[in-house]
């Protein structure tokens, strides 16, 4: 969703389109005039129906509207506090702004007016769930608020266990992303549900402020899952760098709004441990760090590093290499990261941050899906099919992505092992 204003659910003027649901609820009509007491009211239905219970604490209150639009809504709770909510971009419903609590009483009274000005208020009140015992599904949001990232940061939220395909749209329509000033964008899940990216057909505007809400607590996902929790975060983006690596010229070039700084000279992965080519994004920023290897393939080895950026989960970063200043710029030895001098390491921590863009290219092997933030390294077309929700028109694909992007970002959690190469 983009960037739309808040309201309070208490008789607002709204625009809104209809939501295909339906209810028996309480029907007042009136008319002012000798004319409008004549003239059709509008028809309207809303959800939750009346006196229904056991509703999950992801209840929204929705509309079904003929011969007229919503005009108004108020939505309080059994103590008479007004809730807070925000109404879809469709029009398709109003959203409270938290969960709701359970086995709590809600009332919402809804005003539709048709074109005549008649008008129809219907009164529905219900009552939540208890808090579900069901197992929940992990969520974890990689946008992290009060930060400033690099125009390529998507925004990424991970599920443990991964979501089945037949709930990703339930799921999908309970992620909400306002920018402003407005860039609209996509959701598209990873073919195992283990992630799912926002992102734009372009990279973000340098200065664009990104607000992002994960509404699942309490959300039914499937039979016998829940969402497990309400997920916040508002983030601006930077400007303008990226990072672009060339495997045949062992050089790094960096570059900001578009135009080259600096080339740094690299090793890269030796031939039994490649790097991997393919667009990826900056994810962590550490002044220094441990890489331990024990147990893993061709691993084996424990050493500090400084100055590592991650850029996929499989361990790949750039970091201070000194032992490898004699080969960066012609031969590959690293165990799959980009090895630069320790000079270089530290320049560049003042220059990238999170969200920036490393593009990789002629390396031994190609980079895969959600190893790392991966949304960009498909193309607009083919990110838009891994939505579970039908994509706005406007949001057609991109001709041309642009050449250069990335920004200086700061900051993200980081939940995966530091396993990396030398």
């Amino acid at each position: 969703m983009t960037s739309r204003r808040r309201l309070t659910l208490l008789a607002v003027t709204i625009a809104a389109a209809p939501l295909v649901l339906g209810a028996c609820t309480a029907e007042r009509e009136s008319a002012t005039g000798s004319a409008k007491k004549h003239a059709a009211a509008p028809e309207l239905a809303v959800t939750p129906g009346d006196k229904a219970r056991d509703i999950p604490l992801s209840a929204e209150v929705g509309t079904v509207v003929k011969g007229g639009r919503v005009t108004g809504v108020r939505l309080t709770d059994d103590k008479g506090k007004q809730v807070n909510a925000e109404p879809r971009e469709d029009g398709s419903g109003w959203v409270p702004s938290a969960p709701l609590q359970p086995r709590r009483t809600y009332t919402a009274e809804v005003t539709a007016t048709g074109d005549s000005g008649a008008t129809t208020t219907r009164t529905t009140t219900f009552t939540t769930m208890a808090k579900s015992t069901k197992p929940q599904i992990t969520s974890t949001l990689y946008f992290v608020g009060n930060r400033t990232y690099g125009t390529a940061m998507p925004v990424t939220v991970a599920f443990d266990p991964g979501i089945p395909k037949e709930a990703r749209a339930d799921v999908q329509r309970r992620l909400f992303v306002k920018t402003n000033p407005p860039q609209p964008g996509a959701w598209s899940w990873l073919e195992d549900g283990s992630q799912v990216y926002y992102r734009a057909p372009d990279f973000w505007k340098p200065g664009t402020t990104i607000s992002v809400r994960a509404g699942l607590e309490g959300l039914p996902i499937g039979k016998d899952k829940v969402g497990d929790a309400e997920r916040t975060a508002t983030s601006k983006i930077g400007r303008q760098v990226s990072l672009e690596i060339d495997n045949a010229t062992k050089q790094m070039t960096v570059l900001r709004d578009g135009k080259q700084i600096r080339r740094i000279p690299v090793s890269m992965g030796k031939p039994s441990t490649p790097s991997s080519s393919g667009k990826m994004v900056i994810m962590e920023k550490h002044e220094r760090t441990t890489f331990d290897t024990r147990g893993e393939p061709n691993g084996g080895y424990v050493v500090d590093v400084d100055d590592a950026q991650r850029y996929t989960w499989g361990g790949e970063f750039i970091h201070s290499a000194p032992w490898s200043e004699g080969d960066q710029g012609s031969t590959n030895v690293s165990h799959g990261c980009a090895n630069v001098s320790a000079t270089a390491a530290d320049w560049l921590m003042g220059v990238t941050q999170v969200g920036d863009l490393i593009t990789v290219k002629g390396t031994e092997v190609e980079l895969q899906p959600g190893n790392g933030w991966t949304a960009w390294n498909v193309s607009w077309d083919e990110f838009v099919r891994g939505s579970a929700l039908p994509v706005p028109p406007g949001l057609k694909p991109a001709p041309v992505a642009p050449a250069h992007p990335g920004a200086v970002a700061g900051g993200s959690p980081a939940p995966a092992p530091s396993v990396s190469g030398r």
